[in-house]
């Protein structure tokens, strides 16, 4: 691979990990929110009216903005019991048919995802809860979590057709 090709993969894989890296914190608030409505409700007869909204605000962009480095640590979920039983060669060109299908579903994805959030973002969007949390970012965070795939798919594709290895670390490495 060309070292400036080199450069840009490995530039944004690395932005794509500190996302994945950071995303993992949503969990350290989603989990306590979670308790402490499950409490509220349930022992108390008094649950919160943000609660739920908070955590289903939270588990969205930390699946969305997860997902590119999960791509590239090929985490997702795969017909692993097919894909065993063909040849590096068949697997490599699977990768090289899967990765250009990727970055088309998220080009596609991209257009139309863009000006909801924009709308979203011009009229400061809510939630029209009794809460009413703004929820312009969590729209923005689509966009941006599909930009992001689509440039890690890029990526895998180019280190798939130069035959560069992909998961510079596992899965369990990759949690804080």
């Amino acid at each position: 691979m060309p070292s400036w090709l080199s450069v840009s993969t490995s530039a944004i894989t690395t932005l794509n990990r500190w996302i994945f890296q950071a995303t993992v914190w949503l969990m350290a608030i989603v989990v306590p929110v979670m308790l402490y409505e499950v409490i509220a409700r349930y022992v108390f007869n008094a649950p919160t009216v943000w609660g739920m909204e908070l955590a289903v605000l939270l588990f969205g962009p930390y699946f969305l903005l997860g997902g590119p480095y999960l791509l590239h640590l090929k985490g997702h979920v795969a017909l692993d019991v097919a894909r065993q039983r063909l040849s590096p060669a068949w697997q490599r060109r699977l990768d090289l048919v899967n990765f250009p299908i990727i970055v088309l579903f998220c080009a596609i994805l991209l257009y139309f995802s863009v000006p909801a959030a924009y709308s979203a973002f011009t009229y400061r969007e809510t939630s029209f809860s009794a809460w009413n949390p703004p929820i312009w970012p969590v729209k923005a965070a689509v966009p941006l979590a599909l930009a992001l795939m689509l440039l890690q798919a890029v990526v895998e594709f180019f280190r798939t057709l130069f035959g560069e290895g992909t998961a510079d670390v596992s899965p369990a490495e990759a949690h804080p």
